[in-house]
């Protein structure tokens, strides 16, 4: 439990640090000489950051702890028996943990560059309202997070299913969460995770800290929905598989 521990502490500081870090330090760079230029990433970059963040962390701890990286994550494996319920609570407290690790790391480099407020420029936290980069409704980041979380966790589930191709599973699951964000940055800043909220959140401080209940509630929900659903179609495949096998047995003797 020790290892998988530290993983999943390691692989949430860097999916933090470098999401997030891609948000706060690369996703809009001026440059003024000799006229004006933004070498920014913008939002594409900022979703193929999270996407490769993912995808390095499963491959780098993956064969550790399952590469969860997600309270979430960890819920809807649970529900979906993938995991033991028992290591769900030390799973969520070393993400968390790790995510704001992550975050103070990217808070010390940003305050790096003079006239730097966590606070002002929002530090890639999520929101809804006033507080969504296109100011969608508390009811649209609502919908948007779960069922976008549900979608996740049925891709994490699908390509980590023993049938699948084996060695692939974090490259769907990064370009998953790559997707995802190119979907909902513009509504929520993108969650899917309640422990990369909650870690920016903490430096963000004020409206963040107010609004990122929706961002533990919703991923929740939505990969416990998953969890449900995935679990009873491959019980049912299991069951349907079972009962053809006794047919055949049946019908030759």
């Amino acid at each position: 439990m020790k290892s998988r521990l530290v993983a999943e502490f390691l692989g949430t500081l860097w999916l933090v640090l470098g999401g997030c870090g891609s948000a706060v330090l690369a996703a809009k760079v001026l440059s003024t000489d000799p006229t004006p230029v933004n070498l920014g990433i913008g939002f594409v970059g900022v979703a193929l950051a999270f996407g490769l963040t993912v995808m390095t962390a499963a491959y780098a701890f993956g064969h550790l702890s399952g590469g969860h990286f997600n309270p979430a994550v960890t819920l809807g494996l649970a529900v979906a028996k993938r995991v033991e319920w028992a290591a769900v609570l030390p799973y969520i407290i070393a993400q968390v943990i790790g995510g704001t690790v992550g975050a103070a790391i990217l808070y010390v480099i940003a305050g790096g560059k003079a006239g730097f407020s966590a606070t002002a420029s929002g530090f890639a936290a999520n929101g809804y309202g006033a507080h969504s980069p296109a100011g969608y409704s508390m009811l649209a980041a609502l919908v948007c997070e779960i069922v976008l979380t549900c979608i996740f966790l049925f891709i994490i589930l699908g390509s980590t299913d023993d049938r699948a191709p084996q060695g692939f599973a974090p490259i769907a699951i990064g370009l998953g969460l790559t997707l995802i964000h190119l979907i909902s940055i513009p509504v929520t800043n993108t969650s899917v995770n309640p422990a990369r909220s909650l870690a920016v959140a903490w430096f963000a401080g004020g409206w963040a800290l107010k609004q990122v209940w929706l961002f533990w509630v919703a991923p929740i929900i939505g990969a416990v929905i998953a969890g449900a659903l995935y679990r009873s179609l491959t019980d049912e495949k299991v069951d349907s598989h079972e009962l053809s096998e006794a047919r055949v047995n049946e019908a030759r003797a």
